[in-house]
Order: structure tokens, then sequence, then C-alpha cells
């Protein structure tokens, strides 16, 4: 399963950062349940793996995929791997990492933040790419992105809220992915109508998917 195949029909994915294990499921679930399928636990430290490995299992019970984050090095990729993440995430570009993540046949979703790192990614092969930090690059270069970049599907991440998701898909990127403002209650149910208004192989609400 490649990167078109898990955003097939979806706009929003979750990132579920610094949590517990038990709060990174409960999270995962309640994602789940509003049809946020697509969720990502980012493991900056070793403490991280173990909410990673919990999601994964939680994710596996319901037919959903669940990625990591922050995947910079090779040692990550293979700790992702042994976890059973389903796809790795990266602020940055690294062909390194890139090809370690594809060797162990997971998708990997590097960061770009300007147009040389963007053909650079495309050099290796990889045109579903998170533009990071979203709201410092601001929609305008989302739009700007689109023309030289046909090809290319970007993923707005970093500073991304219910509040401003919907500018960026206007402005030209294939997802958003949420993170901090998820400890906002209000964004939740926001999220959740954002996600229903796409429609894919994950389906919505709390049934596996088909």
């Amino acid at each position: 399963m490649d990167f078109a195949d898990l955003f097939a029909g979806q706009q929003v994915m979750a990132i579920l950062r610094g949590l517990s294990a038990q709060d990174t499921v409960a999270h995962a679930h309640r994602a789940w349940d509003l049809g946020i399928a697509l969720v990502e636990v980012p493991i900056q430290s070793p403490d991280a793996l173990p909410a990673l490995r919990a999601a994964v299992a939680a994710g596996r019970s319901r037919g959903r995929p669940v990625g990591a984050g922050t995947v910079t090095t090779p040692d990550r990729v293979a700790a992702a791997a042994d976890a059973g993440a389903a796809f790795t995430v990266a602020p940055g570009f690294d062909g390194e990492v890139l090809a370690a993540s594809l060797a162990a046949g997971l998708p990997h979703l590097p960061g770009v933040a300007t147009p040389s790192e963007i053909q650079q990614a495309l050099r290796h092969g990889a045109t579903w790419l998170k533009a990071f930090p979203a709201t410092v690059l601001g929609t305008g270069w989302f739009a700007a992105m689109r023309g030289p970049f046909p090809e290319v599907n970007l993923v707005a991440t970093g500073g991304v809220s219910a509040h401003n998701a919907a500018d960026y898909l206007a402005a030209g990127a294939r997802a958003v992915a949420v993170g901090s403002a998820l400890a906002d209650e209000t964004q939740w149910e926001a999220l959740a109508a954002l996600a229903a208004s796409s429609t894919g192989p994950w389906g919505s609400g709390s049934g596996p998917a088909a």
C-alpha cells in the first residue's frame, strides 16, 4: 500500500505526539470513530515506541493504518518497522532514510519547505511530501508550488488546525496533518466534519475499513 492508497478519500491525519500508550490508543480510537482514518505516532525518542506499538495493535483490530513520525534516521526506520508501522514520516528529506523505509516496505513521507527540496525528493521518486512547517510557509506557498510541481501531493503539517485546514486544502494541499491542535476539544468535531467531506476505501465511523 502506498500513499495514494493511504490518503484515498482522506484529507485529515491525526498526529498523536507525546502521549502515554493508553492515551495514544484512546485518541486513536476517537479519531477513527470520527472518520479520521490515518494516525501518526511520532517516535522522536525511544520512550515513544510503546505508544506506537499500542496504537498499531489497536489499529489492526479496526483495520486502520498507523504510521511512525519523526523518522529521521535508518535506526528509527528499523524501530518503526519492528513496531509494525504502516508508513513513516519525517520533518525533512534524507535520501538514506527514504531508501531504508522503502526497503522495509514502508512508504515514506519526507518533509520539504523549498522548491529545491521538492525537486530533490522527486529525483528520488517521492511524490507525496510533507510541507513543514505549513503555517510558516503560508497558504500562498502551496498555491505557488502547484504550477511547477503538478505531480506532487503535499500534506500540510505544522500549526494546522480546524480553523485553517480548509484554507490549505483550497490552496493546493492534498491533505492536512493536525497535531498539537488536538489538545483543544473543540477541534475534534470540526476536523471530523472535514474528514467526512471526502470518501474513500477507509469509510467512516467506527467500523473496519472496506
